[in-house]
């Protein structure tokens, strides 16, 4: 019998969807409830959002679910395993050598680390101590972003550039490698096509932060210079939302391996699940053999055409269906209405499609009047539910904004303010400078290590104002709302993504 054969079932074909589906009669999906949810008393919705992993990425694909059930079934050696998938993800996408990870972010934290220390066990076990290790990493300034910090987890420096100059003088002993967000579906001032030649002739490896990508082979990435390339699983590729990919160099996506789990090196914490591997290749796979992105994209411009339809019939609403983007390979509906004929904020909007039933997540927010639609997360029928609703929402709106009347403050608040913070667990303490104008407010926020602009108003003692405080790739937003007492001031402190705060305040001076 031939050992590569187990109850006539090839290797090779275990790594594709067919495969595992008939390996061992995998049974047919059960039809899909929200049930899972619901006794937790959270709410689904149709989502509008595309792939955010704050409202759960994309849709998997079936046949990934049904893999991913067949491989909890059994167990396996993960090396053994990574190995064999590692082999079939070069083979597939015609690449040095792929490795499955959990998540971009976590791809990134291994390749940072695989390009200071290699596959060196001893220096693995220094990290994230980085003595007599190179310990910088270039980015150019453009490709900056929140997710910087799956690289500075290691706790290198980030340098930026903005110029074949600039990058040529940061380049020295202490570069560990050259980081840059993708551009394939979008334009970089000074991007890889700059970037590689100056790192080669260094001997720098370049890793390009591609997540919202598709693949594409040949990679394109790779064909200009790059070393590495670092995708998201779990957007459009429906792959399993806690699963990435990073491909390209042999060495350095071994290495990578290394200092990841299941080894005990600064990477164990991300670990990446059997079941998790094995969808990710059925996902790749898939997405190179079954499935048609541009009937995809054919079939998403066809739900927009119902929706503009349905929503444009509204005086003062317009929609316009937007091309691929960096950081957006798919089509998008631009939503935006007249406030002089339509009297709600986007905010408004986005709030009365998430309370409503079916519940809708949108990224209407804000004072403003327009939002995209992102189609990858829509299953096929939801668009006439987001067209009746949306439709809806802004056909009942006020005839134009209703303007309120200005309330005179009723304290100045001028000057300097000692700010206390009780966060969820901790506190800090920060300074505002105020100068009022009118109802208007605006000055400096410093916090503990970074400070930045506010604005905001003040009506009788009641005020509101935000702040906004750069931090490396992001900026961190403070929305301050409460009263003035005499000298104090306190209220509630919203963080965004980071949870609520309350905050008490006293002049000085």
């Amino acid at each position: 019998m031939n050992p590569k054969k187990r109850n006539g079932i090839q290797r090779r074909d275990v790594f594709s969807a067919a495969g595992f589906l008939a390996a061992a009669g995998a049974p047919a999906m059960a039809a899909a409830t929200p049930d899972v949810y619901t006794r937790l008393d959270v709410r689904p919705f149709i989502n509008t959002t595309a792939t955010l992993t704050i409202n759960g990425g994309s849709r998997t694909l079936p046949e990934v679910i049904a893999a991913m059930e067949q491989a909890a079934q059994f167990h396996v050696n993960l090396d053994e395993l990574m190995e064999r998938a590692s082999s079939r993800l070069s083979e597939v996408l015609k690449v040095p050598w792929g490795l499955v990870t959990a998540g971009t972010a976590a791809a990134l934290t291994h390749a940072t680390a695989a390009c200071i220390v290699g596959a060196d066990p001893e220096k693995m076990q220094q990290l994230p101590d980085l003595r007599g290790l190179k310990n910088q990493v270039i980015m150019p300034r453009e490709s900056r972003n929140v997710y910087d910090h799956a690289t500075r987890t290691l706790g290198v420096e980030i340098v930026e550039v903005d110029s074949a100059a600039e990058l040529e003088s940061a380049l020295g002993p202490r570069t560990a490698m050259i980081q840059i967000l993708g551009e394939h579906f979008g334009k970089a001032k000074f991007g890889l096509p700059e970037v590689a030649p100056i790192a080669k002739k260094a001997g720098v490896p370049i890793l390009v932060d591609a997540a919202a990508d598709y693949l594409i082979v040949p990679n394109p990435y790779l064909a200009l210079g790059a070393d590495l390339v670092a995708y998201s699983g779990g957007k459009i590729l429906r792959g399993p939302q806690g699963a990435g990919l990073l491909l390209g160099r042999k060495d350095l996506v071994r290495a990578a391996w290394a200092n990841s789990a299941p080894h005990h090196a600064f990477g164990r914490a991300m670990k990446v699940s059997k079941e998790e591997i094995v969808g990710m290749v059925v996902a790749v796979e898939a997405f190179l053999k079954t499935r048609d992105l541009r009937a995809e994209f054919k079939e998403w411009e066809s739900w927009f055409a119902h929706i503009s339809a349905a929503i444009s019939a509204i005086p003062g609403v317009k929609a316009q269906v937007r091309g691929p983007q960096r950081g957006g390979p798919f089509p998008t509906l631009n939503v935006s209405w007249d406030p002089a004929r339509v009297g709600l904020t986007a905010g408004e909007v986005g709030k009365q499609l998430s309370d409503g039933e079916p519940r809708i997540m949108s990224h209407a927010s804000g004072p403003g009047n327009s939002f995209l639609i992102r189609p990858v997360a829509m299953k096929p029928d939801d668009y006439k539910v987001v067209a009746e609703r949306l439709a809806a929402v802004l056909r009942a709106a006020p005839k134009g904004r209703v303007v309120e009347k200005a309330v005179a403050p009723a304290v100045a608040i001028g000057g300097r303010w000692d700010v206390a913070i009780q966060y969820a667990a901790g506190t800090a303490t920060h300074k505002l400078f105020l100068t009022e104008k009118g109802s208007k407010v605006t000055g400096t926020h410093f916090g503990w290590a970074l400070e930045g602009d506010l604005a905001g108003r003040i009506a009788g003692n009641r005020l509101t104002f935000e702040s906004k405080l750069p931090a490396g790739g992001q900026s961190l937003t403070y929305t301050f709302s409460g009263q003035v007492d005499g000298e104090t001031m306190s209220g509630d402190l919203d963080l965004g993504e980071y949870g609520r705060a309350r905050w008490t305040a006293r002049r000085q001076g």
